[in-house]
């Protein structure tokens, strides 16, 4: 019953969320309560959702910050130059500046924040998708399925997971995942060089009429202006370009602390806008203009994330969770126990997304593990397999970080799921087909 009610639930939250009946917020919020309290934990619910919220309020601490301190960089102009290079190596054509998109997002994200490298790309790039119609959803698309790659570093979050659940190191998993996202890296690359060439011809096709444009598509050195977007009297008050290269300094330096564990991630981006606020802007007048600048965004994100944490809260503090992981494993024939390594990887994509990765990797994880230990397949065969969903898996909709993409770039997240979910299942099946070359995944 408590089984039945737990998929319920998901499945209620998806369709709202999916027609777009209500915001994330309402949907993460109303849902689970309605269903707390037909589950009979009504008395409970109170604080299961404070302890929820506890635990997701380092998250929105982090993205609070982060928000508020890669605005004040792009207030600052600390972007401008990076865009106006990707704009002369680009020279104005969609197809080298999605795959540009692709390169920098798979380059950034190797720290393991998916967070942080969605504010570095989208930011810099948005300005320039905009001034060339180019879709922010494929901006998003890109990004998001780079981010799925990446983020299975020793240092990221899925590996941490499933090394303190199956009492594995995480660079154990990480080595055996590298010949994978390797492979994945390059196909997403890949993907962006398709979507450019389609974007290619069809900017040809509708500027053709407007706009002065080379035989290769390229069009006049007029988009050069992209660098700056609606440039006005006040923007350009707040540009620091003399202060450029503190900006850099330290900017660099936060991305430095946070991989190499120097400090709480939230911590380095408090202490980070603190210093960017006091060097770029020492007027109290200009710090709380900046700081209301950016106040919107960051309340709308850090607002969803709470309101996640009253999910999750209620979705693992009851024996729904517990519930839905016994059935789900309770449907696997007894002909399928050699092959759990290939079963993991196939129902970690689904179970990912539907329940999320905490659902996934504390609940369901270490019933699968065991079973396959009677059939003598090794931990970190199954750790590493289950693995393997995580870039379909990273788009769902108990994620958090998916709110800050959709938001910063103006998307639905119905959208987003339509239009990267066919690529990121693509990058499911590659890594199940490295992992029965490299032996992970057994066949026979």
């Amino acid at each position: 019953m408590l089984s039945v009610l737990g998929f319920l639930m998901i499945f209620t939250f998806l369709f709202l969320i999916l027609t777009k009946r209500v915001s994330p917020f309402l949907g993460l919020t109303i849902v689970p309560i309605i269903y707390g309290l037909i589950g009979g934990f009504g008395p409970e619910l109170g604080n299961l959702m404070m302890e929820g919220i506890q635990k997701v309020a380092p998250t929105a601490i982090l993205l609070l910050f982060a928000i508020m301190y890669f605005g004040i960089m792009l207030d600052t102009g600390l972007f401008d130059p990076l865009t106006s290079k990707i704009i002369q190596l680009a020279q104005g054509d969609p197809l080298k500046i999605i795959v540009g998109t692709a390169v920098l997002a798979g380059i950034i994200g190797f720290d393991g924040d998916g967070s942080t490298t969605m504010m570095i790309v989208v930011t810099a790039f948005l300005p320039l998708y905009k001034k060339l119609g180019i879709s922010p959803i494929i901006l998003a698309s890109v990004t998001i399925m780079q981010i799925g790659i990446t983020t299975l570093v020793p240092w990221g979050g899925p590996a941490g997971r499933v090394a303190s659940v199956l009492h594995l190191e995480p660079n154990q998993l990480y080595l055996r995942m590298l010949p994978g996202m390797i492979v994945s890296l390059l196909f997403v690359i890949a993907v962006a060089y398709i979507i450019g060439l389609k974007e290619r011809a069809r900017f040809k096709k509708t500027s053709s009429e407007s706009i002065s444009i080379s035989e290769v598509g390229i069009i006049d050195a007029a988009i050069e202006s992209a660098v700056i977007e609606n440039i006005t009297p006040e923007s350009l008050n707040v540009k620091r370009p003399k202060l450029i290269w503190f900006n850099l300094i330290l900017s660099s330096l936060i991305m430095i602390a946070i991989v190499l564990e120097w400090l709480p991630p939230a911590i380095v981006f408090i202490l980070g806008t603190a210093l960017a606020l006091l060097i770029n802007y020492p007027a109290l007048q200009q710090q709380r203009e900046r700081m209301e600048a950016h106040a919107p965004n960051a309340l709308a994100v850090v607002a969803v994330v709470l309101a996640a944490g009253i999910f999750s809260g209620i979705f693992k503090g009851t024996p729904i969770s517990e519930s839905m992981a016994h059935t789900l494993v309770s449907i696997i024939p007894d002909g399928l126990g050699p092959y759990m390594a290939l079963f993991t990887a196939i129902v970690s994509a689904p179970a990912l997304f539907l329940i999320g990765p905490d659902g996934f990797y504390f609940g369901i994880l270490p019933i699968l593990a065991e079973t396959a230990s009677n059939y003598g397949i090794d931990a970190v065969k199954i750790g590493t397999a289950s693995l393997y969903g995580t870039p379909f898996g990273i788009m769902g909709p108990l994620v958090a970080s998916v709110y800050l993409l959709i938001n910063i770039t103006g998307i639905n997240l119905g959208d987003l799921h339509k239009h990267a979910a066919k690529w990121s299942l693509g990058i499911v099946l590659i890594y199940i087909i490295v992992g029965v070359i490299t032996g992970i995944i057994s066949l026979w």
